[in-house]
């Protein structure tokens, strides 16, 4: 038996497929004419509807989307990882989604919510901009983790995060009490509200605090990943020689910097001192072991999944603060003469 589509039922009947569906539907913007015709061609066909394609379409899904902004940010992997943990039981299934650090992750937020019909969302690693207005439109839970959402003012989004700032801070003046007085900063775009500028924030509070002056061409705008800070560092150290320390704004990328003075002839600490951000466990196995700030990488993980469901069972948005460590490592040392 020839089994017949709404297309083909459309075609017999001489009009458009939208209009046999409004007819299937029982919609009254169809005349009585037009509806007689599409049901003696349903009849002659005996077609019947897909009535579980259409339940499908119109169902609203109840999942929750995990949004990594960097597929090679080892610590944002990490928290990653430990969120889908922490839902594991919990009625809601999570989808974890990982986008380059370069791309829209509120695009991409929008597109889960309109395709596939995510009910909530994690933001990993996001960027504070103008873009973010996205999350005022899909009106769904937004939590923001690692990034501070409190001055935003979305009734829809809660965030987990630390003092970037004040931890940022308390880096350079480690750095500083060494006798460092040139410092490099290598880090993000440091522009709006996101972690990259509160962090160059907390590293200028440092220097005014100590009374040193800040050349602004001793900030080198990087990306998060080994080769992306490994070029910057070849490329700043060719003209920068007599700096002695560099403040990075992730492990990874004080890993790559380190790699980039050895090339260059210059050792660590010796030489130049380094430091990096966020704490992650290749940090303690390097050679030189790295001096950093250590997030609490299963706590923002396990307080971003609360929130979450807080919110999701009609919880209001919170900003959450987790404390965070100074980490003494190898990679920083007293100022010395070259």
């Amino acid at each position: 038996m020839e089994i017949y589509t709404i297309r083909d039922v459309a075609r017999k009947a001489g009009v458009a497929v939208s209009t046999v569906s409004r007819v299937l539907n029982g919609r009254p913007d169809v005349s009585e004419e037009t509806r007689k015709k599409v049901m003696d061609v349903v009849e002659e066909c005996g077609f019947v509807q897909n009535r579980n394609a259409r339940n499908l379409k119109n169902t609203k899904s109840t999942f929750a989307a995990i949004i990594v902004r960097g597929r090679r940010n080892a610590f944002l992997n990490d928290i990653a990882e430990q969120m889908i943990e922490c839902a594991q039981g919990l009625k809601t299934p999570f989808l974890l989604k990982y986008i380059d650090e370069e791309d829209d992750e509120f695009d991409t937020m929008r597109q889960l919510y309109a395709e596939k019909r995510a009910a909530s969302f994690i933001l990993l690693g996001a960027r504070m901009d103008e873009r973010s207005q996205a999350v005022r439109s899909v009106g769904v839970p937004v939590v923001f983790a690692t990034v501070d959402a409190g001055n935003m003012g979305y009734e829809n989004a809660s965030s987990v995060c630390i003092d970037d700032r004040a931890a940022t801070r308390a880096m350079m003046d480690r750095i500083l009490q060494q006798g460092h007085t040139r410092v490099a900063v290598i880090g993000g775009c440091r522009d709006g509200e996101d972690i990259f500028a509160k962090r160059y924030q907390g590293a200028m509070d440092s220097l005014r605090a100590h009374g040193i002056p800040y050349d602004p061409d001793e900030y080198v705008l990087s990306r998060f990943s080994l080769v992306g800070a490994y070029e910057s560092a070849l490329r700043f150290f060719e003209t920068h020689r007599d700096v002695t320390a560099v403040l990075t704004m992730s492990d990874m990328m004080a890993i790559g910097v380190i790699r980039a003075l050895r090339d260059l002839g210059l050792r660590v600490p010796e030489d130049v001192s380094v430091s990096g951000f966020d704490g992650v466990e290749i940090a303690r196995y390097v050679i030189p072991s790295i001096t950093t700030v250590r997030q609490p990488t299963e706590e923002i993980a396990r307080k971003s999944v609360d929130l979450l469901c807080e919110m999701l069972e009609g919880g209001e948005a919170r900003y959450v603060k987790v404390g965070y460590a100074l980490v003494e490592g190898e990679s920083v040392a007293r100022v010395r003469g070259r």
